[in-house]
């Protein structure tokens, strides 16, 4: 099973830190946020990961390289223009599929801390995807999805938000044409089909997209 770390994204609402320096390698805990990823995968046993990226990406790349010192093989996507989360996937999907003896794949968002054990993701799906939500965090008013026992449903009691975790199958993408488009409208179609599984993960989880944000939580970690 491989692994997408989405790391295209521009990164405007943590300016000034990221007009040098791309969102991925912003520091947490010590270390640049997509290190935290990387390092949570070969734990889970993956050893494949593909990184896509775009907005001083060179960086990414020096910064990581081949992933040789994670135990790891780190190789890339890069997007001359940000294609979002679905037009990015989809660009990479030659390199998530190539070689596999299924077509499933995790995929996770750089912008996000969370301390879930990506090792209980499962390797096979009967839908189109699993996705892992989490409680609605204080900055944002509304969830994204219902889970209604295992299965994701559009609307309900209780909204949950999507973690930016998810374990995919490259069926979701089919009729797709390379562009930009996100990963949320595929899900809402195949959820509305009936084809998204999910979970409710209660730890720690924060999406790292603002200032106030990180530092928020570099003083949790630092207590």
């Amino acid at each position: 099973m491989k692994a997408i770390i989405l790391a295209a994204g521009l990164g405007k609402r943590l300016r000034p830190l990221t007009l040098t320096k791309p969102k991925p390698l912003i520091t947490v805990a010590g270390k640049p946020l997509i290190v935290h990823h990387i390092e949570r995968l070969k734990k889970a046993g993956i050893q494949e990961i593909i990184i896509n990226y775009s907005w001083l990406g060179d960086q990414i790349v020096e910064t990581l390289g081949n992933g040789q010192q994670w135990g790891v093989t780190i190789r890339y996507s890069a997007e001359p223009e940000p294609l979002e989360t679905g037009g990015g996937i989809f660009q990479a999907l030659p390199l998530l599929t190539e070689d596999s003896h299924d077509s499933v794949f995790i995929v996770i968002n750089s912008d996000v801390f969370t301390d879930y054990p990506l090792v209980s993701l499962p390797s096979t799906i009967s839908g189109l995807a699993h996705i892992v939500l989490v409680d609605n965090p204080d900055f944002k008013a509304k969830g994204d999805f219902c889970l209604s026992g295992r299965q994701v449903k559009k609307d309900g009691v209780e909204l949950l938000t999507f973690s930016g975790i998810s374990v995919l199958s490259a069926k979701l993408f089919q009729g797709c044409t390379l562009g930009v488009f996100s990963l949320t409208s595929l899900l809402h179609k195949a959820i509305i089909e009936g084809n998204v599984s999910g979970e409710h993960y209660h730890g720690q989880w924060t999406d790292v997209g603002t200032i106030d944000r990180l530092k928020a939580l570099e003083d949790e970690l630092n207590d």
